[in-house]
């Protein structure tokens, strides 16, 4: 699929599946080692097209198209300047993910061998105000590990090494976070006992290959 046509699909996707309404969230791709592909400020994300998303550099300098940049550019320049790994970036407003965020519940937790090894962590970056620096650089004591940011009282950051990998821990995400909220009038989920979770990271390497940072496993 071609790189444009991987951003539309996915972009529609995310508004399709609820992670976001009208024209929230913003949806980016590196194209080079100083720039990336980034949706345009303002545009409904079920009308994405192909003329919807500007190149830029990382000084925010158009490249190619029109358009205003999206207004949160800067949380994607800082987490591809910080982890060159990293092909893309999704932001979104997940209803239930961003429920957690906004309350006293802590995903952070050892739960779903599922999440634990194909995301890791899912820490929560402090409040910051949308477009201003200190939401990116709330990021900072996280950005060197973690796949997924979870921003407090406004929504999640996913990344990949692929524009499908990013959008599906979107969607792994909120679906995780749906189970947890369903859990809580049940009493709530237990944690994987450390020793079982030291077994499974042990399973991880020797039987799947997944290998995590160190500060993104909960041992």
């Amino acid at each position: 699929m071609h790189l444009l046509d991987e951003l539309v699909f996915y972009t529609h996707l995310l508004h399709n599946q609820g992670f976001v309404a009208a024209t929230d969230g913003n949806v980016s791709v590196r194209t080079g080692t100083n720039s990336v592909l980034i949706t345009r400020s303002g545009v409904p994300k079920r009308e994405v097209k192909y003329t919807d998303f500007i190149e830029v550099d990382f000084s925010g300098r158009v490249l190619k198209g029109s358009g205003k940049i999206s207004t949160e550019h800067k949380l994607h320049f800082h987490i591809y300047r910080n982890r060159p790994e990293i092909k893309s970036v999704f932001h979104s407003h997940p209803v239930n993910i961003t429920a957690a965020c906004s309350s006293r519940l802590n995903l952070d937790r050892p739960f779903f061998p599922e999440i634990i090894l194909s995301i890791g962590r899912s820490p929560l970056c402090r409040y910051a105000n949308p477009s201003t620096d200190d939401l990116h650089l709330s990021l900072d004591p996280f950005i060197n590990f973690a796949n997924v940011f979870l921003l407090e009282n406004h929504g999640l950051v996913t990344t990949g090494g692929s524009v499908k990998e990013a959008y599906y821990r979107t969607e792994k995400m909120e679906h995780y976070a749906k189970t947890v909220v369903a859990a809580v009038p049940a009493g709530g989920l237990n944690e994987i006992p450390g020793e079982k979770l030291s077994e499974l990271y042990n399973i991880a390497d020797s039987t799947y290959g997944i290998k995590l940072h160190p500060k993104n496993r909960y041992l």
